[in-house]
């Protein structure tokens, strides 16, 4: 299982642990990824992500999963994702049109 954030995209980082000798030796920073379940009010599903902390907030603070995949470029969002965007923007115009 990747270790990258289904929703924004956020991913595992390289870069220096540094002595006091000022010795430098490779690490990796690992992103705060969680699974969670988010419920989507357009299809009234719930569908769980493994996302992170950071994205988390973000979902909270935009109004829910509809209103952040709506927002969201295609470009970070996972495969899941995706497909759950296609699902809401699909029963949105369904019920636009009614």
């Amino acid at each position: 299982m990747a270790r990258r954030c289904e929703l924004s995209g956020k991913d595992v980082m390289s870069g220096n642990n540094v002595s006091h000798a000022n010795n430098k030796t490779r690490r990796r920073f690992l992103p705060n990824l969680c699974n969670v379940s988010l419920i989507s009010d357009t299809l009234g599903e719930t569908f769980k992500l493994r996302i992170s902390a950071h994205a988390l907030r973000s979902v909270e603070h935009r109004g829910g999963l509809d209103a952040y995949l709506m927002k969201a470029s295609d470009a970070g969002l996972s495969e899941k994702a995706l497909q759950i965007k296609a699902s809401i923007k699909r029963q949105q115009a369904e019920a636009a049109a009614a």
